[in-house]
């Protein structure tokens, strides 16, 4: 394995250890602060709050982000973030309201600086011939969060329709451990230059005020203008698959009697998919070179466009198997029809296998498009996204199901299209050379 490999490599395991413990907690969140405010009244703490607040900080971080990489290095900024991370789930040993939302601020800005850095280390790591595998391998070590934590939740959930205390300080200090862990790792990454230190990594250091100049040029050309359409797309998927689908399984009683049990093994499913998706890109990237310029255009439009079929494949399957109001707590209704535990964790599945069908293709654009300038599009890539997610989880509270879906669909086929327009403007450059 060469040096860069082992750099991505060790970049996904910090990373699945760090959002296998925050991925989980996000995927039960709405439904752990339910059971909280049944023991304790005077806690009114929302999931759905917090993780609107985490996501607008988060956007609004990405526009400084940039310039802490630049002036820190990209993995002093990673474990910075991953500090952020760690904090927030060790709150909930003490849950109060503003504490809650005090440090999803915090993890919010924690998020900016460790997605802004994973995107510089990523590319420092990568070439034209490489940036599809990297980007594959990378997604798969992620994804594996999904399926790790959400199996953990799973039997410690095991017909527990009352999430007590002691099993949610069980949950709780399990997830801050793994978080912990992977913390550590991000002091372990290596310079992919030299071994001089991070100052190396990015040349020359911008002054905060040019780094966003450079941002805001960047965001209103016309590519990361129709990039920002599949961004946003990816930010409302983000929101609905991991804090509000899972959810709606669990408050959905006519699941049956462990419709509470359903929400891990919910995740687990997503993950599995996002694992699949990613591996199976990785090996397509292998198989696309330089060479064939043609092919590698086609296959990240293929990909996407496999992803749009598999995404309205579930949104139509949600859409007639849950009951509209099971977004916002626990619901004897029907859907069109009876309620069924398998084609929801089926559909679950699909959903994580068609996201990582977009966030491969565009990690593999941005590393080709802005490899130059991959912190300021990365950021920007956050920034659409985590606004996209913040807009989601705020309407969560007020929209049904079907509205959700239809709000998916609109941006789905949007963003689509205008990836399409931008792989087809890389691969025309491509030619010109």
């Amino acid at each position: 394995m060469d040096k860069r490999l082992l750099n991505v490599s060790l970049l996904g395991l910090a990373f699945m250890f760090v959002f296998t413990a925050f991925q989980t907690m996000g995927n039960i969140e709405k439904t752990i602060l339910k059971s909280i405010q049944n023991d304790y009244p005077s806690f009114t703490g929302d999931g759905y709050t917090s993780l609107s607040i985490i996501y607008i900080v988060f956007a609004l971080c990405n526009w400084i982000s940039p310039s802490i990489v630049s002036f820190a290095g990209s993995r002093l900024a990673m474990f910075i973030g991953a500090c952020c991370y760690t904090m927030f789930l060790v709150s909930f040993l003490w849950p109060t309201t503003f504490l809650l939302y005090f440090m999803s601020a915090v993890i919010g800005f924690g998020a900016s600086v460790i997605w802004t850095g994973q995107g510089a280390y990523l590319t420092l790591n990568s070439d034209s011939s490489t940036m599809s595998r990297n980007s594959g391998v990378f997604w798969a070590l992620l994804q594996m969060s999904m399926f790790l934590g959400n199996t953990f939740v799973f039997f410690a959930l095991h017909d527990k329709n009352h999430l007590d205390e002691s099993t949610r300080t069980l949950v709780f200090t399990v997830l801050i451990a793994v978080c912990f862990l992977g913390t550590l790792l991000f002091l372990l990454l290596r310079s992919p230059l030299s071994s001089e230190g991070t100052e190396n990594e990015r040349g020359e250091t911008l002054s905060p005020i040019q780094e966003i100049k450079n941002s805001l040029s960047l965001f209103l050309t016309e590519d990361m203008c129709l990039l920002n359409m599949s961004f946003f797309f990816t930010g409302l998927h983000l929101s609905f698959y991991s804090g509000v689908y899972s959810s709606s399984i669990g408050f959905t009683t006519s699941m049956g009697t462990n419709s509470k049990q359903l929400v891990g093994l919910s995740g687990i499913l997503i993950g599995v998919g996002e694992i699949l998706g990613g591996f199976l890109f990785s090996i397509l990237g292998k198989k696309t070179s330089d060479n064939n310029i043609e092919s590698k255009g086609f296959s990240h439009s293929a990909v996407v466009a496999l992803g749009f079929i598999i995404n309205i494949i579930a949104y139509g399957l949600i859409f007639i198997n849950l009951p509209d109001e099971s977004p916002f707590g626990d619901t004897t209704a029907k859907s069109f029809i009876e309620p069924n535990q398998y084609l929801a964790i089926f559909c679950s599945f699909l959903l994580g296998f068609g996201d990582s069908c977009f966030n491969t293709q565009i990690y593999n654009v941005i590393g080709q498009r802005y490899s130059e300038n991959s912190a300021p599009a990365m950021a920007l890539f956050k920034f659409m996204q985590s606004i996209a997610a913040a807009i989601s989880f705020f309407y969560s509270n007020h929209f049904g199901m079907y509205v959700q879906l239809t709000l998916l669909v609109i941006t789905l086929i949007m963003g689509t299209l205008s990836f399409f327009k931008v792989d087809k403007s890389i691969d025309n450059r491509y030619k010109e050379f």
